[in-house]
């Protein structure tokens, strides 16, 4: 059972010399301590030589990631010198300091980028520590004021996982209960299963005081408890007392102490690293299936991506091609997608987009900006009366005068260009939107995706001005000729007689009694601070508006009649959210209870809009805007003066139902064509270019080279995913060796191969396929990785 330490070794050294940051959280013991706790001591002793850093400060800046392997041969080595056999311990000292301050600097700075050194010796166990820097609360020299936080934020990052035990080093001779060790192992580890409490400088203790207690697990226990050391006094280091001697020593003053002498096989740094052995290996027996099933959750996550990487060759032309290429009809793809709404494929579940906020815009926003651009009633009125006086001039006319009507209709007409252009500009944004979103693939090629971008924008402004000058030419159309001969004109015979009914159904025209328009949310902000802003459940019908508790309908809160009521926006003021607008009644009643108005909010504008176009169907229209502004008393004192005619007030009756009538035909035909226009001009031709043109478009910019170079980001995300995906598949074959190692009843010792050795699996293993063979590392660069690993394509 004790391979599997080496297996872990092998694990780690996979993650390690591809540059990958671990993640994978591998089983490891974490010694953690103060300043001066005796940790350097404490690893020096397992291995029985001089070898860590020493000095005043903070002298262990970077974490030392510790593989002790038993092996005939006394010697060290280190990852980033792969190959390079350390045979003077003296030396692995030198250059555990070289290397951290080729990372750190020479002015006691910290990183969390570990040292790797594995140390072969016959008088070890196999064993893996982490070496991390003491705790510290004060900054010296030209540290960060905030190191002490910095220090513990990255032992925090180790010991927190649930893979790793935490080897507490406390000094005997300080109060158990202020040691900084065991208080951050209690943050990490509460209940205490992961932590393992080493005591030492037991000797310096005062005359008369022990450890007794706490090594007996009375006063703060731990469930795998406490281990007493004695290490080397500072002048025996610098005396430099023999490690063989010290350990002599150590074992005699646990014999001859009256306290610890029946306890004394249970202390010592042999006992220590025989337990931490034992501890380690069944910790990592215990963990490794999890490991394994998040190894291959990992790997399978990551085999999607991956895969349009492996043959991958930034430099070849071929390569950049078939890039473009694909780009290009995914781009095709996502953007017939979006319009048309076919596939299932990131349908967005958050808000309309695409082809249905078009079709929102055509069927709920437009109808709304047509009707909302009708002007005042009794403006049209006085209107009509002074094209009918004017056109009789110094006569009194005794017929109505059809130019009149003709003139107010040509005002009414030429006015449907605004919400026309403005439908126009709503659609080009939205598709401007869309381009946007499918040309977010591309963002691995800026320049591309930017090209892209700009050609696909550029033909669809060139669209939009032909769409414009169209629709333009349809109003023209409306205006050249008046047909009052159609089908659905009241025409003038019946124009009086029919008057006030043709207002009647003018007003409530496509109405279906108790049809039910829309359900939904929607937040009342004029009930009370209690009440504000809470959400209701609304039914609107043909004829109501009724509120509910919930969607369940069966708590209702109040029915509103429609009958007359009016609607018009409201600005969000600070104790409101959302978009508002408002239902009221234009004679000043009161609309629910004692209010005249109910003020309703909606989330989103695009909800508000919806609501808003409902409301039209069901006959509440919103209030009418005039640029002239209020009638004043003497104006409508005027008006009364000069409507006394009555044979003036029929005719101008009559022009207002035939205006009313022809208006309803033309606006009927402008929603209608309207949209057909946009879409055969802009949206289909948009498509029809992106699909046929667009990449002969890319290709006459002669500069399609320099379009395919890679961002900088994009490189560094598909070498970090390559190193993970490489790093887990060596991973997975590593574990997949502990059933032939641990498991298997003949299976022989496995060897554990050095740094400088090849990490090839037995040939019971298949070797990895040939497609993506992983180039050997080259040594870490300062921040951290190596260079680039891309595979090679045969």
């Amino acid at each position: 059972m004790e391979q599997l330490i080496p297996i872990m070794n092998r694990m780690q050294d996979v993650f390690t010399q591809l540059g990958v940051s671990n993640n994978i959280d591998l089983p490891q013991i974490a010694v953690v301590g103060g300043q001066s706790a005796g940790k350097s001591s404490v690893l020096e002793n397992f291995v029985g030589k001089d070898f860590l850093p020493r000095g005043s400060g903070i002298v262990t800046r970077r974490p030392l990631i510790l593989q002790l392997i038993n092996g005939p041969t006394e010697y060290g080595e280190f990852l980033h010198c792969k190959g390079q056999k350390f045979m003077d311990f003296l030396s692995i000292m030198k250059e555990i300091e070289d290397e951290t301050d080729r990372v750190t600097g020479a002015n006691k700075g910290i990183s969390n980028l570990p040292i790797n050194l594995r140390v072969y010796s016959p008088h070890v166990l196999n064993i893996t520590l982490i070496d991390l820097p003491g705790l510290t609360k004060l900054a010296v020299g030209d540290q960060p004021t905030d190191i002490g936080d910095q220090i513990k934020d990255m032992i925090m990052t180790y010991i927190c996982r649930e893979t790793c035990l935490i080897l507490a080093v406390t000094p005997a001779n300080t109060d158990l209960a202020t040691s900084d060790a065991l208080q951050m192992a209690r943050e990490a580890d509460p209940e205490g299963h992961r932590t393992i409490g080493v005591l030492t400088k037991l000797d310096l203790m005062d005359e008369g005081t022990d450890a007794k207690d706490i090594m007996e697990n009375k006063v703060i226990p731990l469930r795998r408890g406490y281990v007493a050391v004695v290490n080397r006094s500072q002048k025996d280091i610098v005396g430099k007392k023999d490690i063989k001697m010290a350990n002599a020593a150590e074992r005699k003053f646990f014999l001859s102490h009256p306290s610890y002498r029946h306890m004394a096989d249970r202390c010592g740094t042999v006992f220590l690293q025989k337990q931490l052995n034992q501890q380690l290996t069944n910790h990592i027996r215990e963990t490794l299936p999890s490991l394994r099933d998040k190894l291959q959750r990992q790997m399978l996550g990551l085999e999607k991506e991956v895969a349009q990487y492996k043959h991958f060759q930034p430099n070849d032309p071929s390569i950049k091609t078939k890039a473009m290429l694909q780009m290009i009809q995914h781009l095709q793809q996502d953007f017939e997608r979006a319009i048309e709404g076919s596939g299932a494929d990131g349908v967005n579940t958050m808000e309309l987009s695409g082809g249905a906020k078009i079709n929102r815009l055509f069927h709920e926003r437009f109808p709304y900006e047509i009707v909302k651009m009708e002007i005042d009633e009794k403006v049209l009125r006085k209107e009509i009366a002074f094209a009918i006086r004017n056109i009789h001039g110094i006569r009194v006319g005794l017929f109505t005068p059809d130019m009149a009507f003709e003139a107010i209709v040509k005002t009414q007409i030429g006015r449907l260009r605004e919400p026309s252009l403005k439908c126009i500009d709503l659609v080009v944004q939205e598709l401007t939107n869309v381009v946007r979103a499918v040309t977010e693939k591309m963002q691995r090629y800026p320049r591309l995706r930017e090209e892209a971008e700009r050609i696909i924008t550029t033909y669809i402004r060139e669209k939009e001005q032909a769409c414009k000058e169209q629709v333009m030419l349809l109003v023209d159309f409306q205006l050249a000729y008046m047909n009052t001969n159609h089908e659905d004109f009241i025409g003038f015979a019946n124009a009086s007689s029919d008057s006030q009914n043709a207002e009647n159904t003018g007003k409530k025209l496509g109405k279906v009694t108790n049809q039910v328009i829309r359900k939904g949310y929607m937040a009342i902000n004029n009930l009370g601070i209690t009440a504000r802003n809470k959400n209701y459940w609304f039914v609107l019908s043909s004829e109501s508006l009724s509120w509910y508790k919930d969607g369940e309908e069966k708590e209702k809160k109040f029915m509103l009649p429609l009958e007359q009521l009016k609607l018009r926006d409201l600005e969000s003021s600070f104790m409101s959210r959302g978009h508002m607008f408002a239902i009221y009644n234009p004679e000043g009643r009161n609309v629910f209870k004692d209010f005249k108005t109910l003020d309703l909010s909606c989330e989103t504008q695009d909800d508000m809009d919806s609501w808003k176009a409902s409301f039209l169907r069901a006959g509440v229209y919103p209030e009418k805007q005039t640029s002239e502004g209020t009638v004043g008393e003497g104006e409508e004192e005027g008006e009364r003066r000069e409507s006394v005619d009555p044979q003036l007030e029929r005719q101008v009756e009559t022009i207002r139902n035939l205006v009313d009538s022809y208006m309803k035909i033309v606006t009927t035909s402008c929603k209608d064509q309207v949209p057909k226009i946009i879409m055969f001009l802009m949206v289909n031709d948009a498509k029809a270019f992106i699909n046929g043109e667009l990449l002969a478009a890319l290709y006459s910019t002669g500069d399609t080279q320099n379009m395919m170079e890679e961002s900088a980001d994009e490189a560094l995300k598909r070498e970090e995913m390559l190193r993970m995906y490489h790093a887990c598949k060596e991973a997975l074959n590593i574990i997949a060796e502990v059933s032939n190692v641990t498991l298997g009843g003949g299976a022989s010792k496995m060897s554990t191969p050095s740094y400088g050795q090849s990490n090839a699996a037995p040939a019971r293993r298949p070797p990895p396929p040939s497609a993506s063979p992983r180039l050997p590392p080259a040594r870490p660069a300062p921040g951290g990785l190596p260079p680039p690993l891309v595979p090679s394509r045969r």
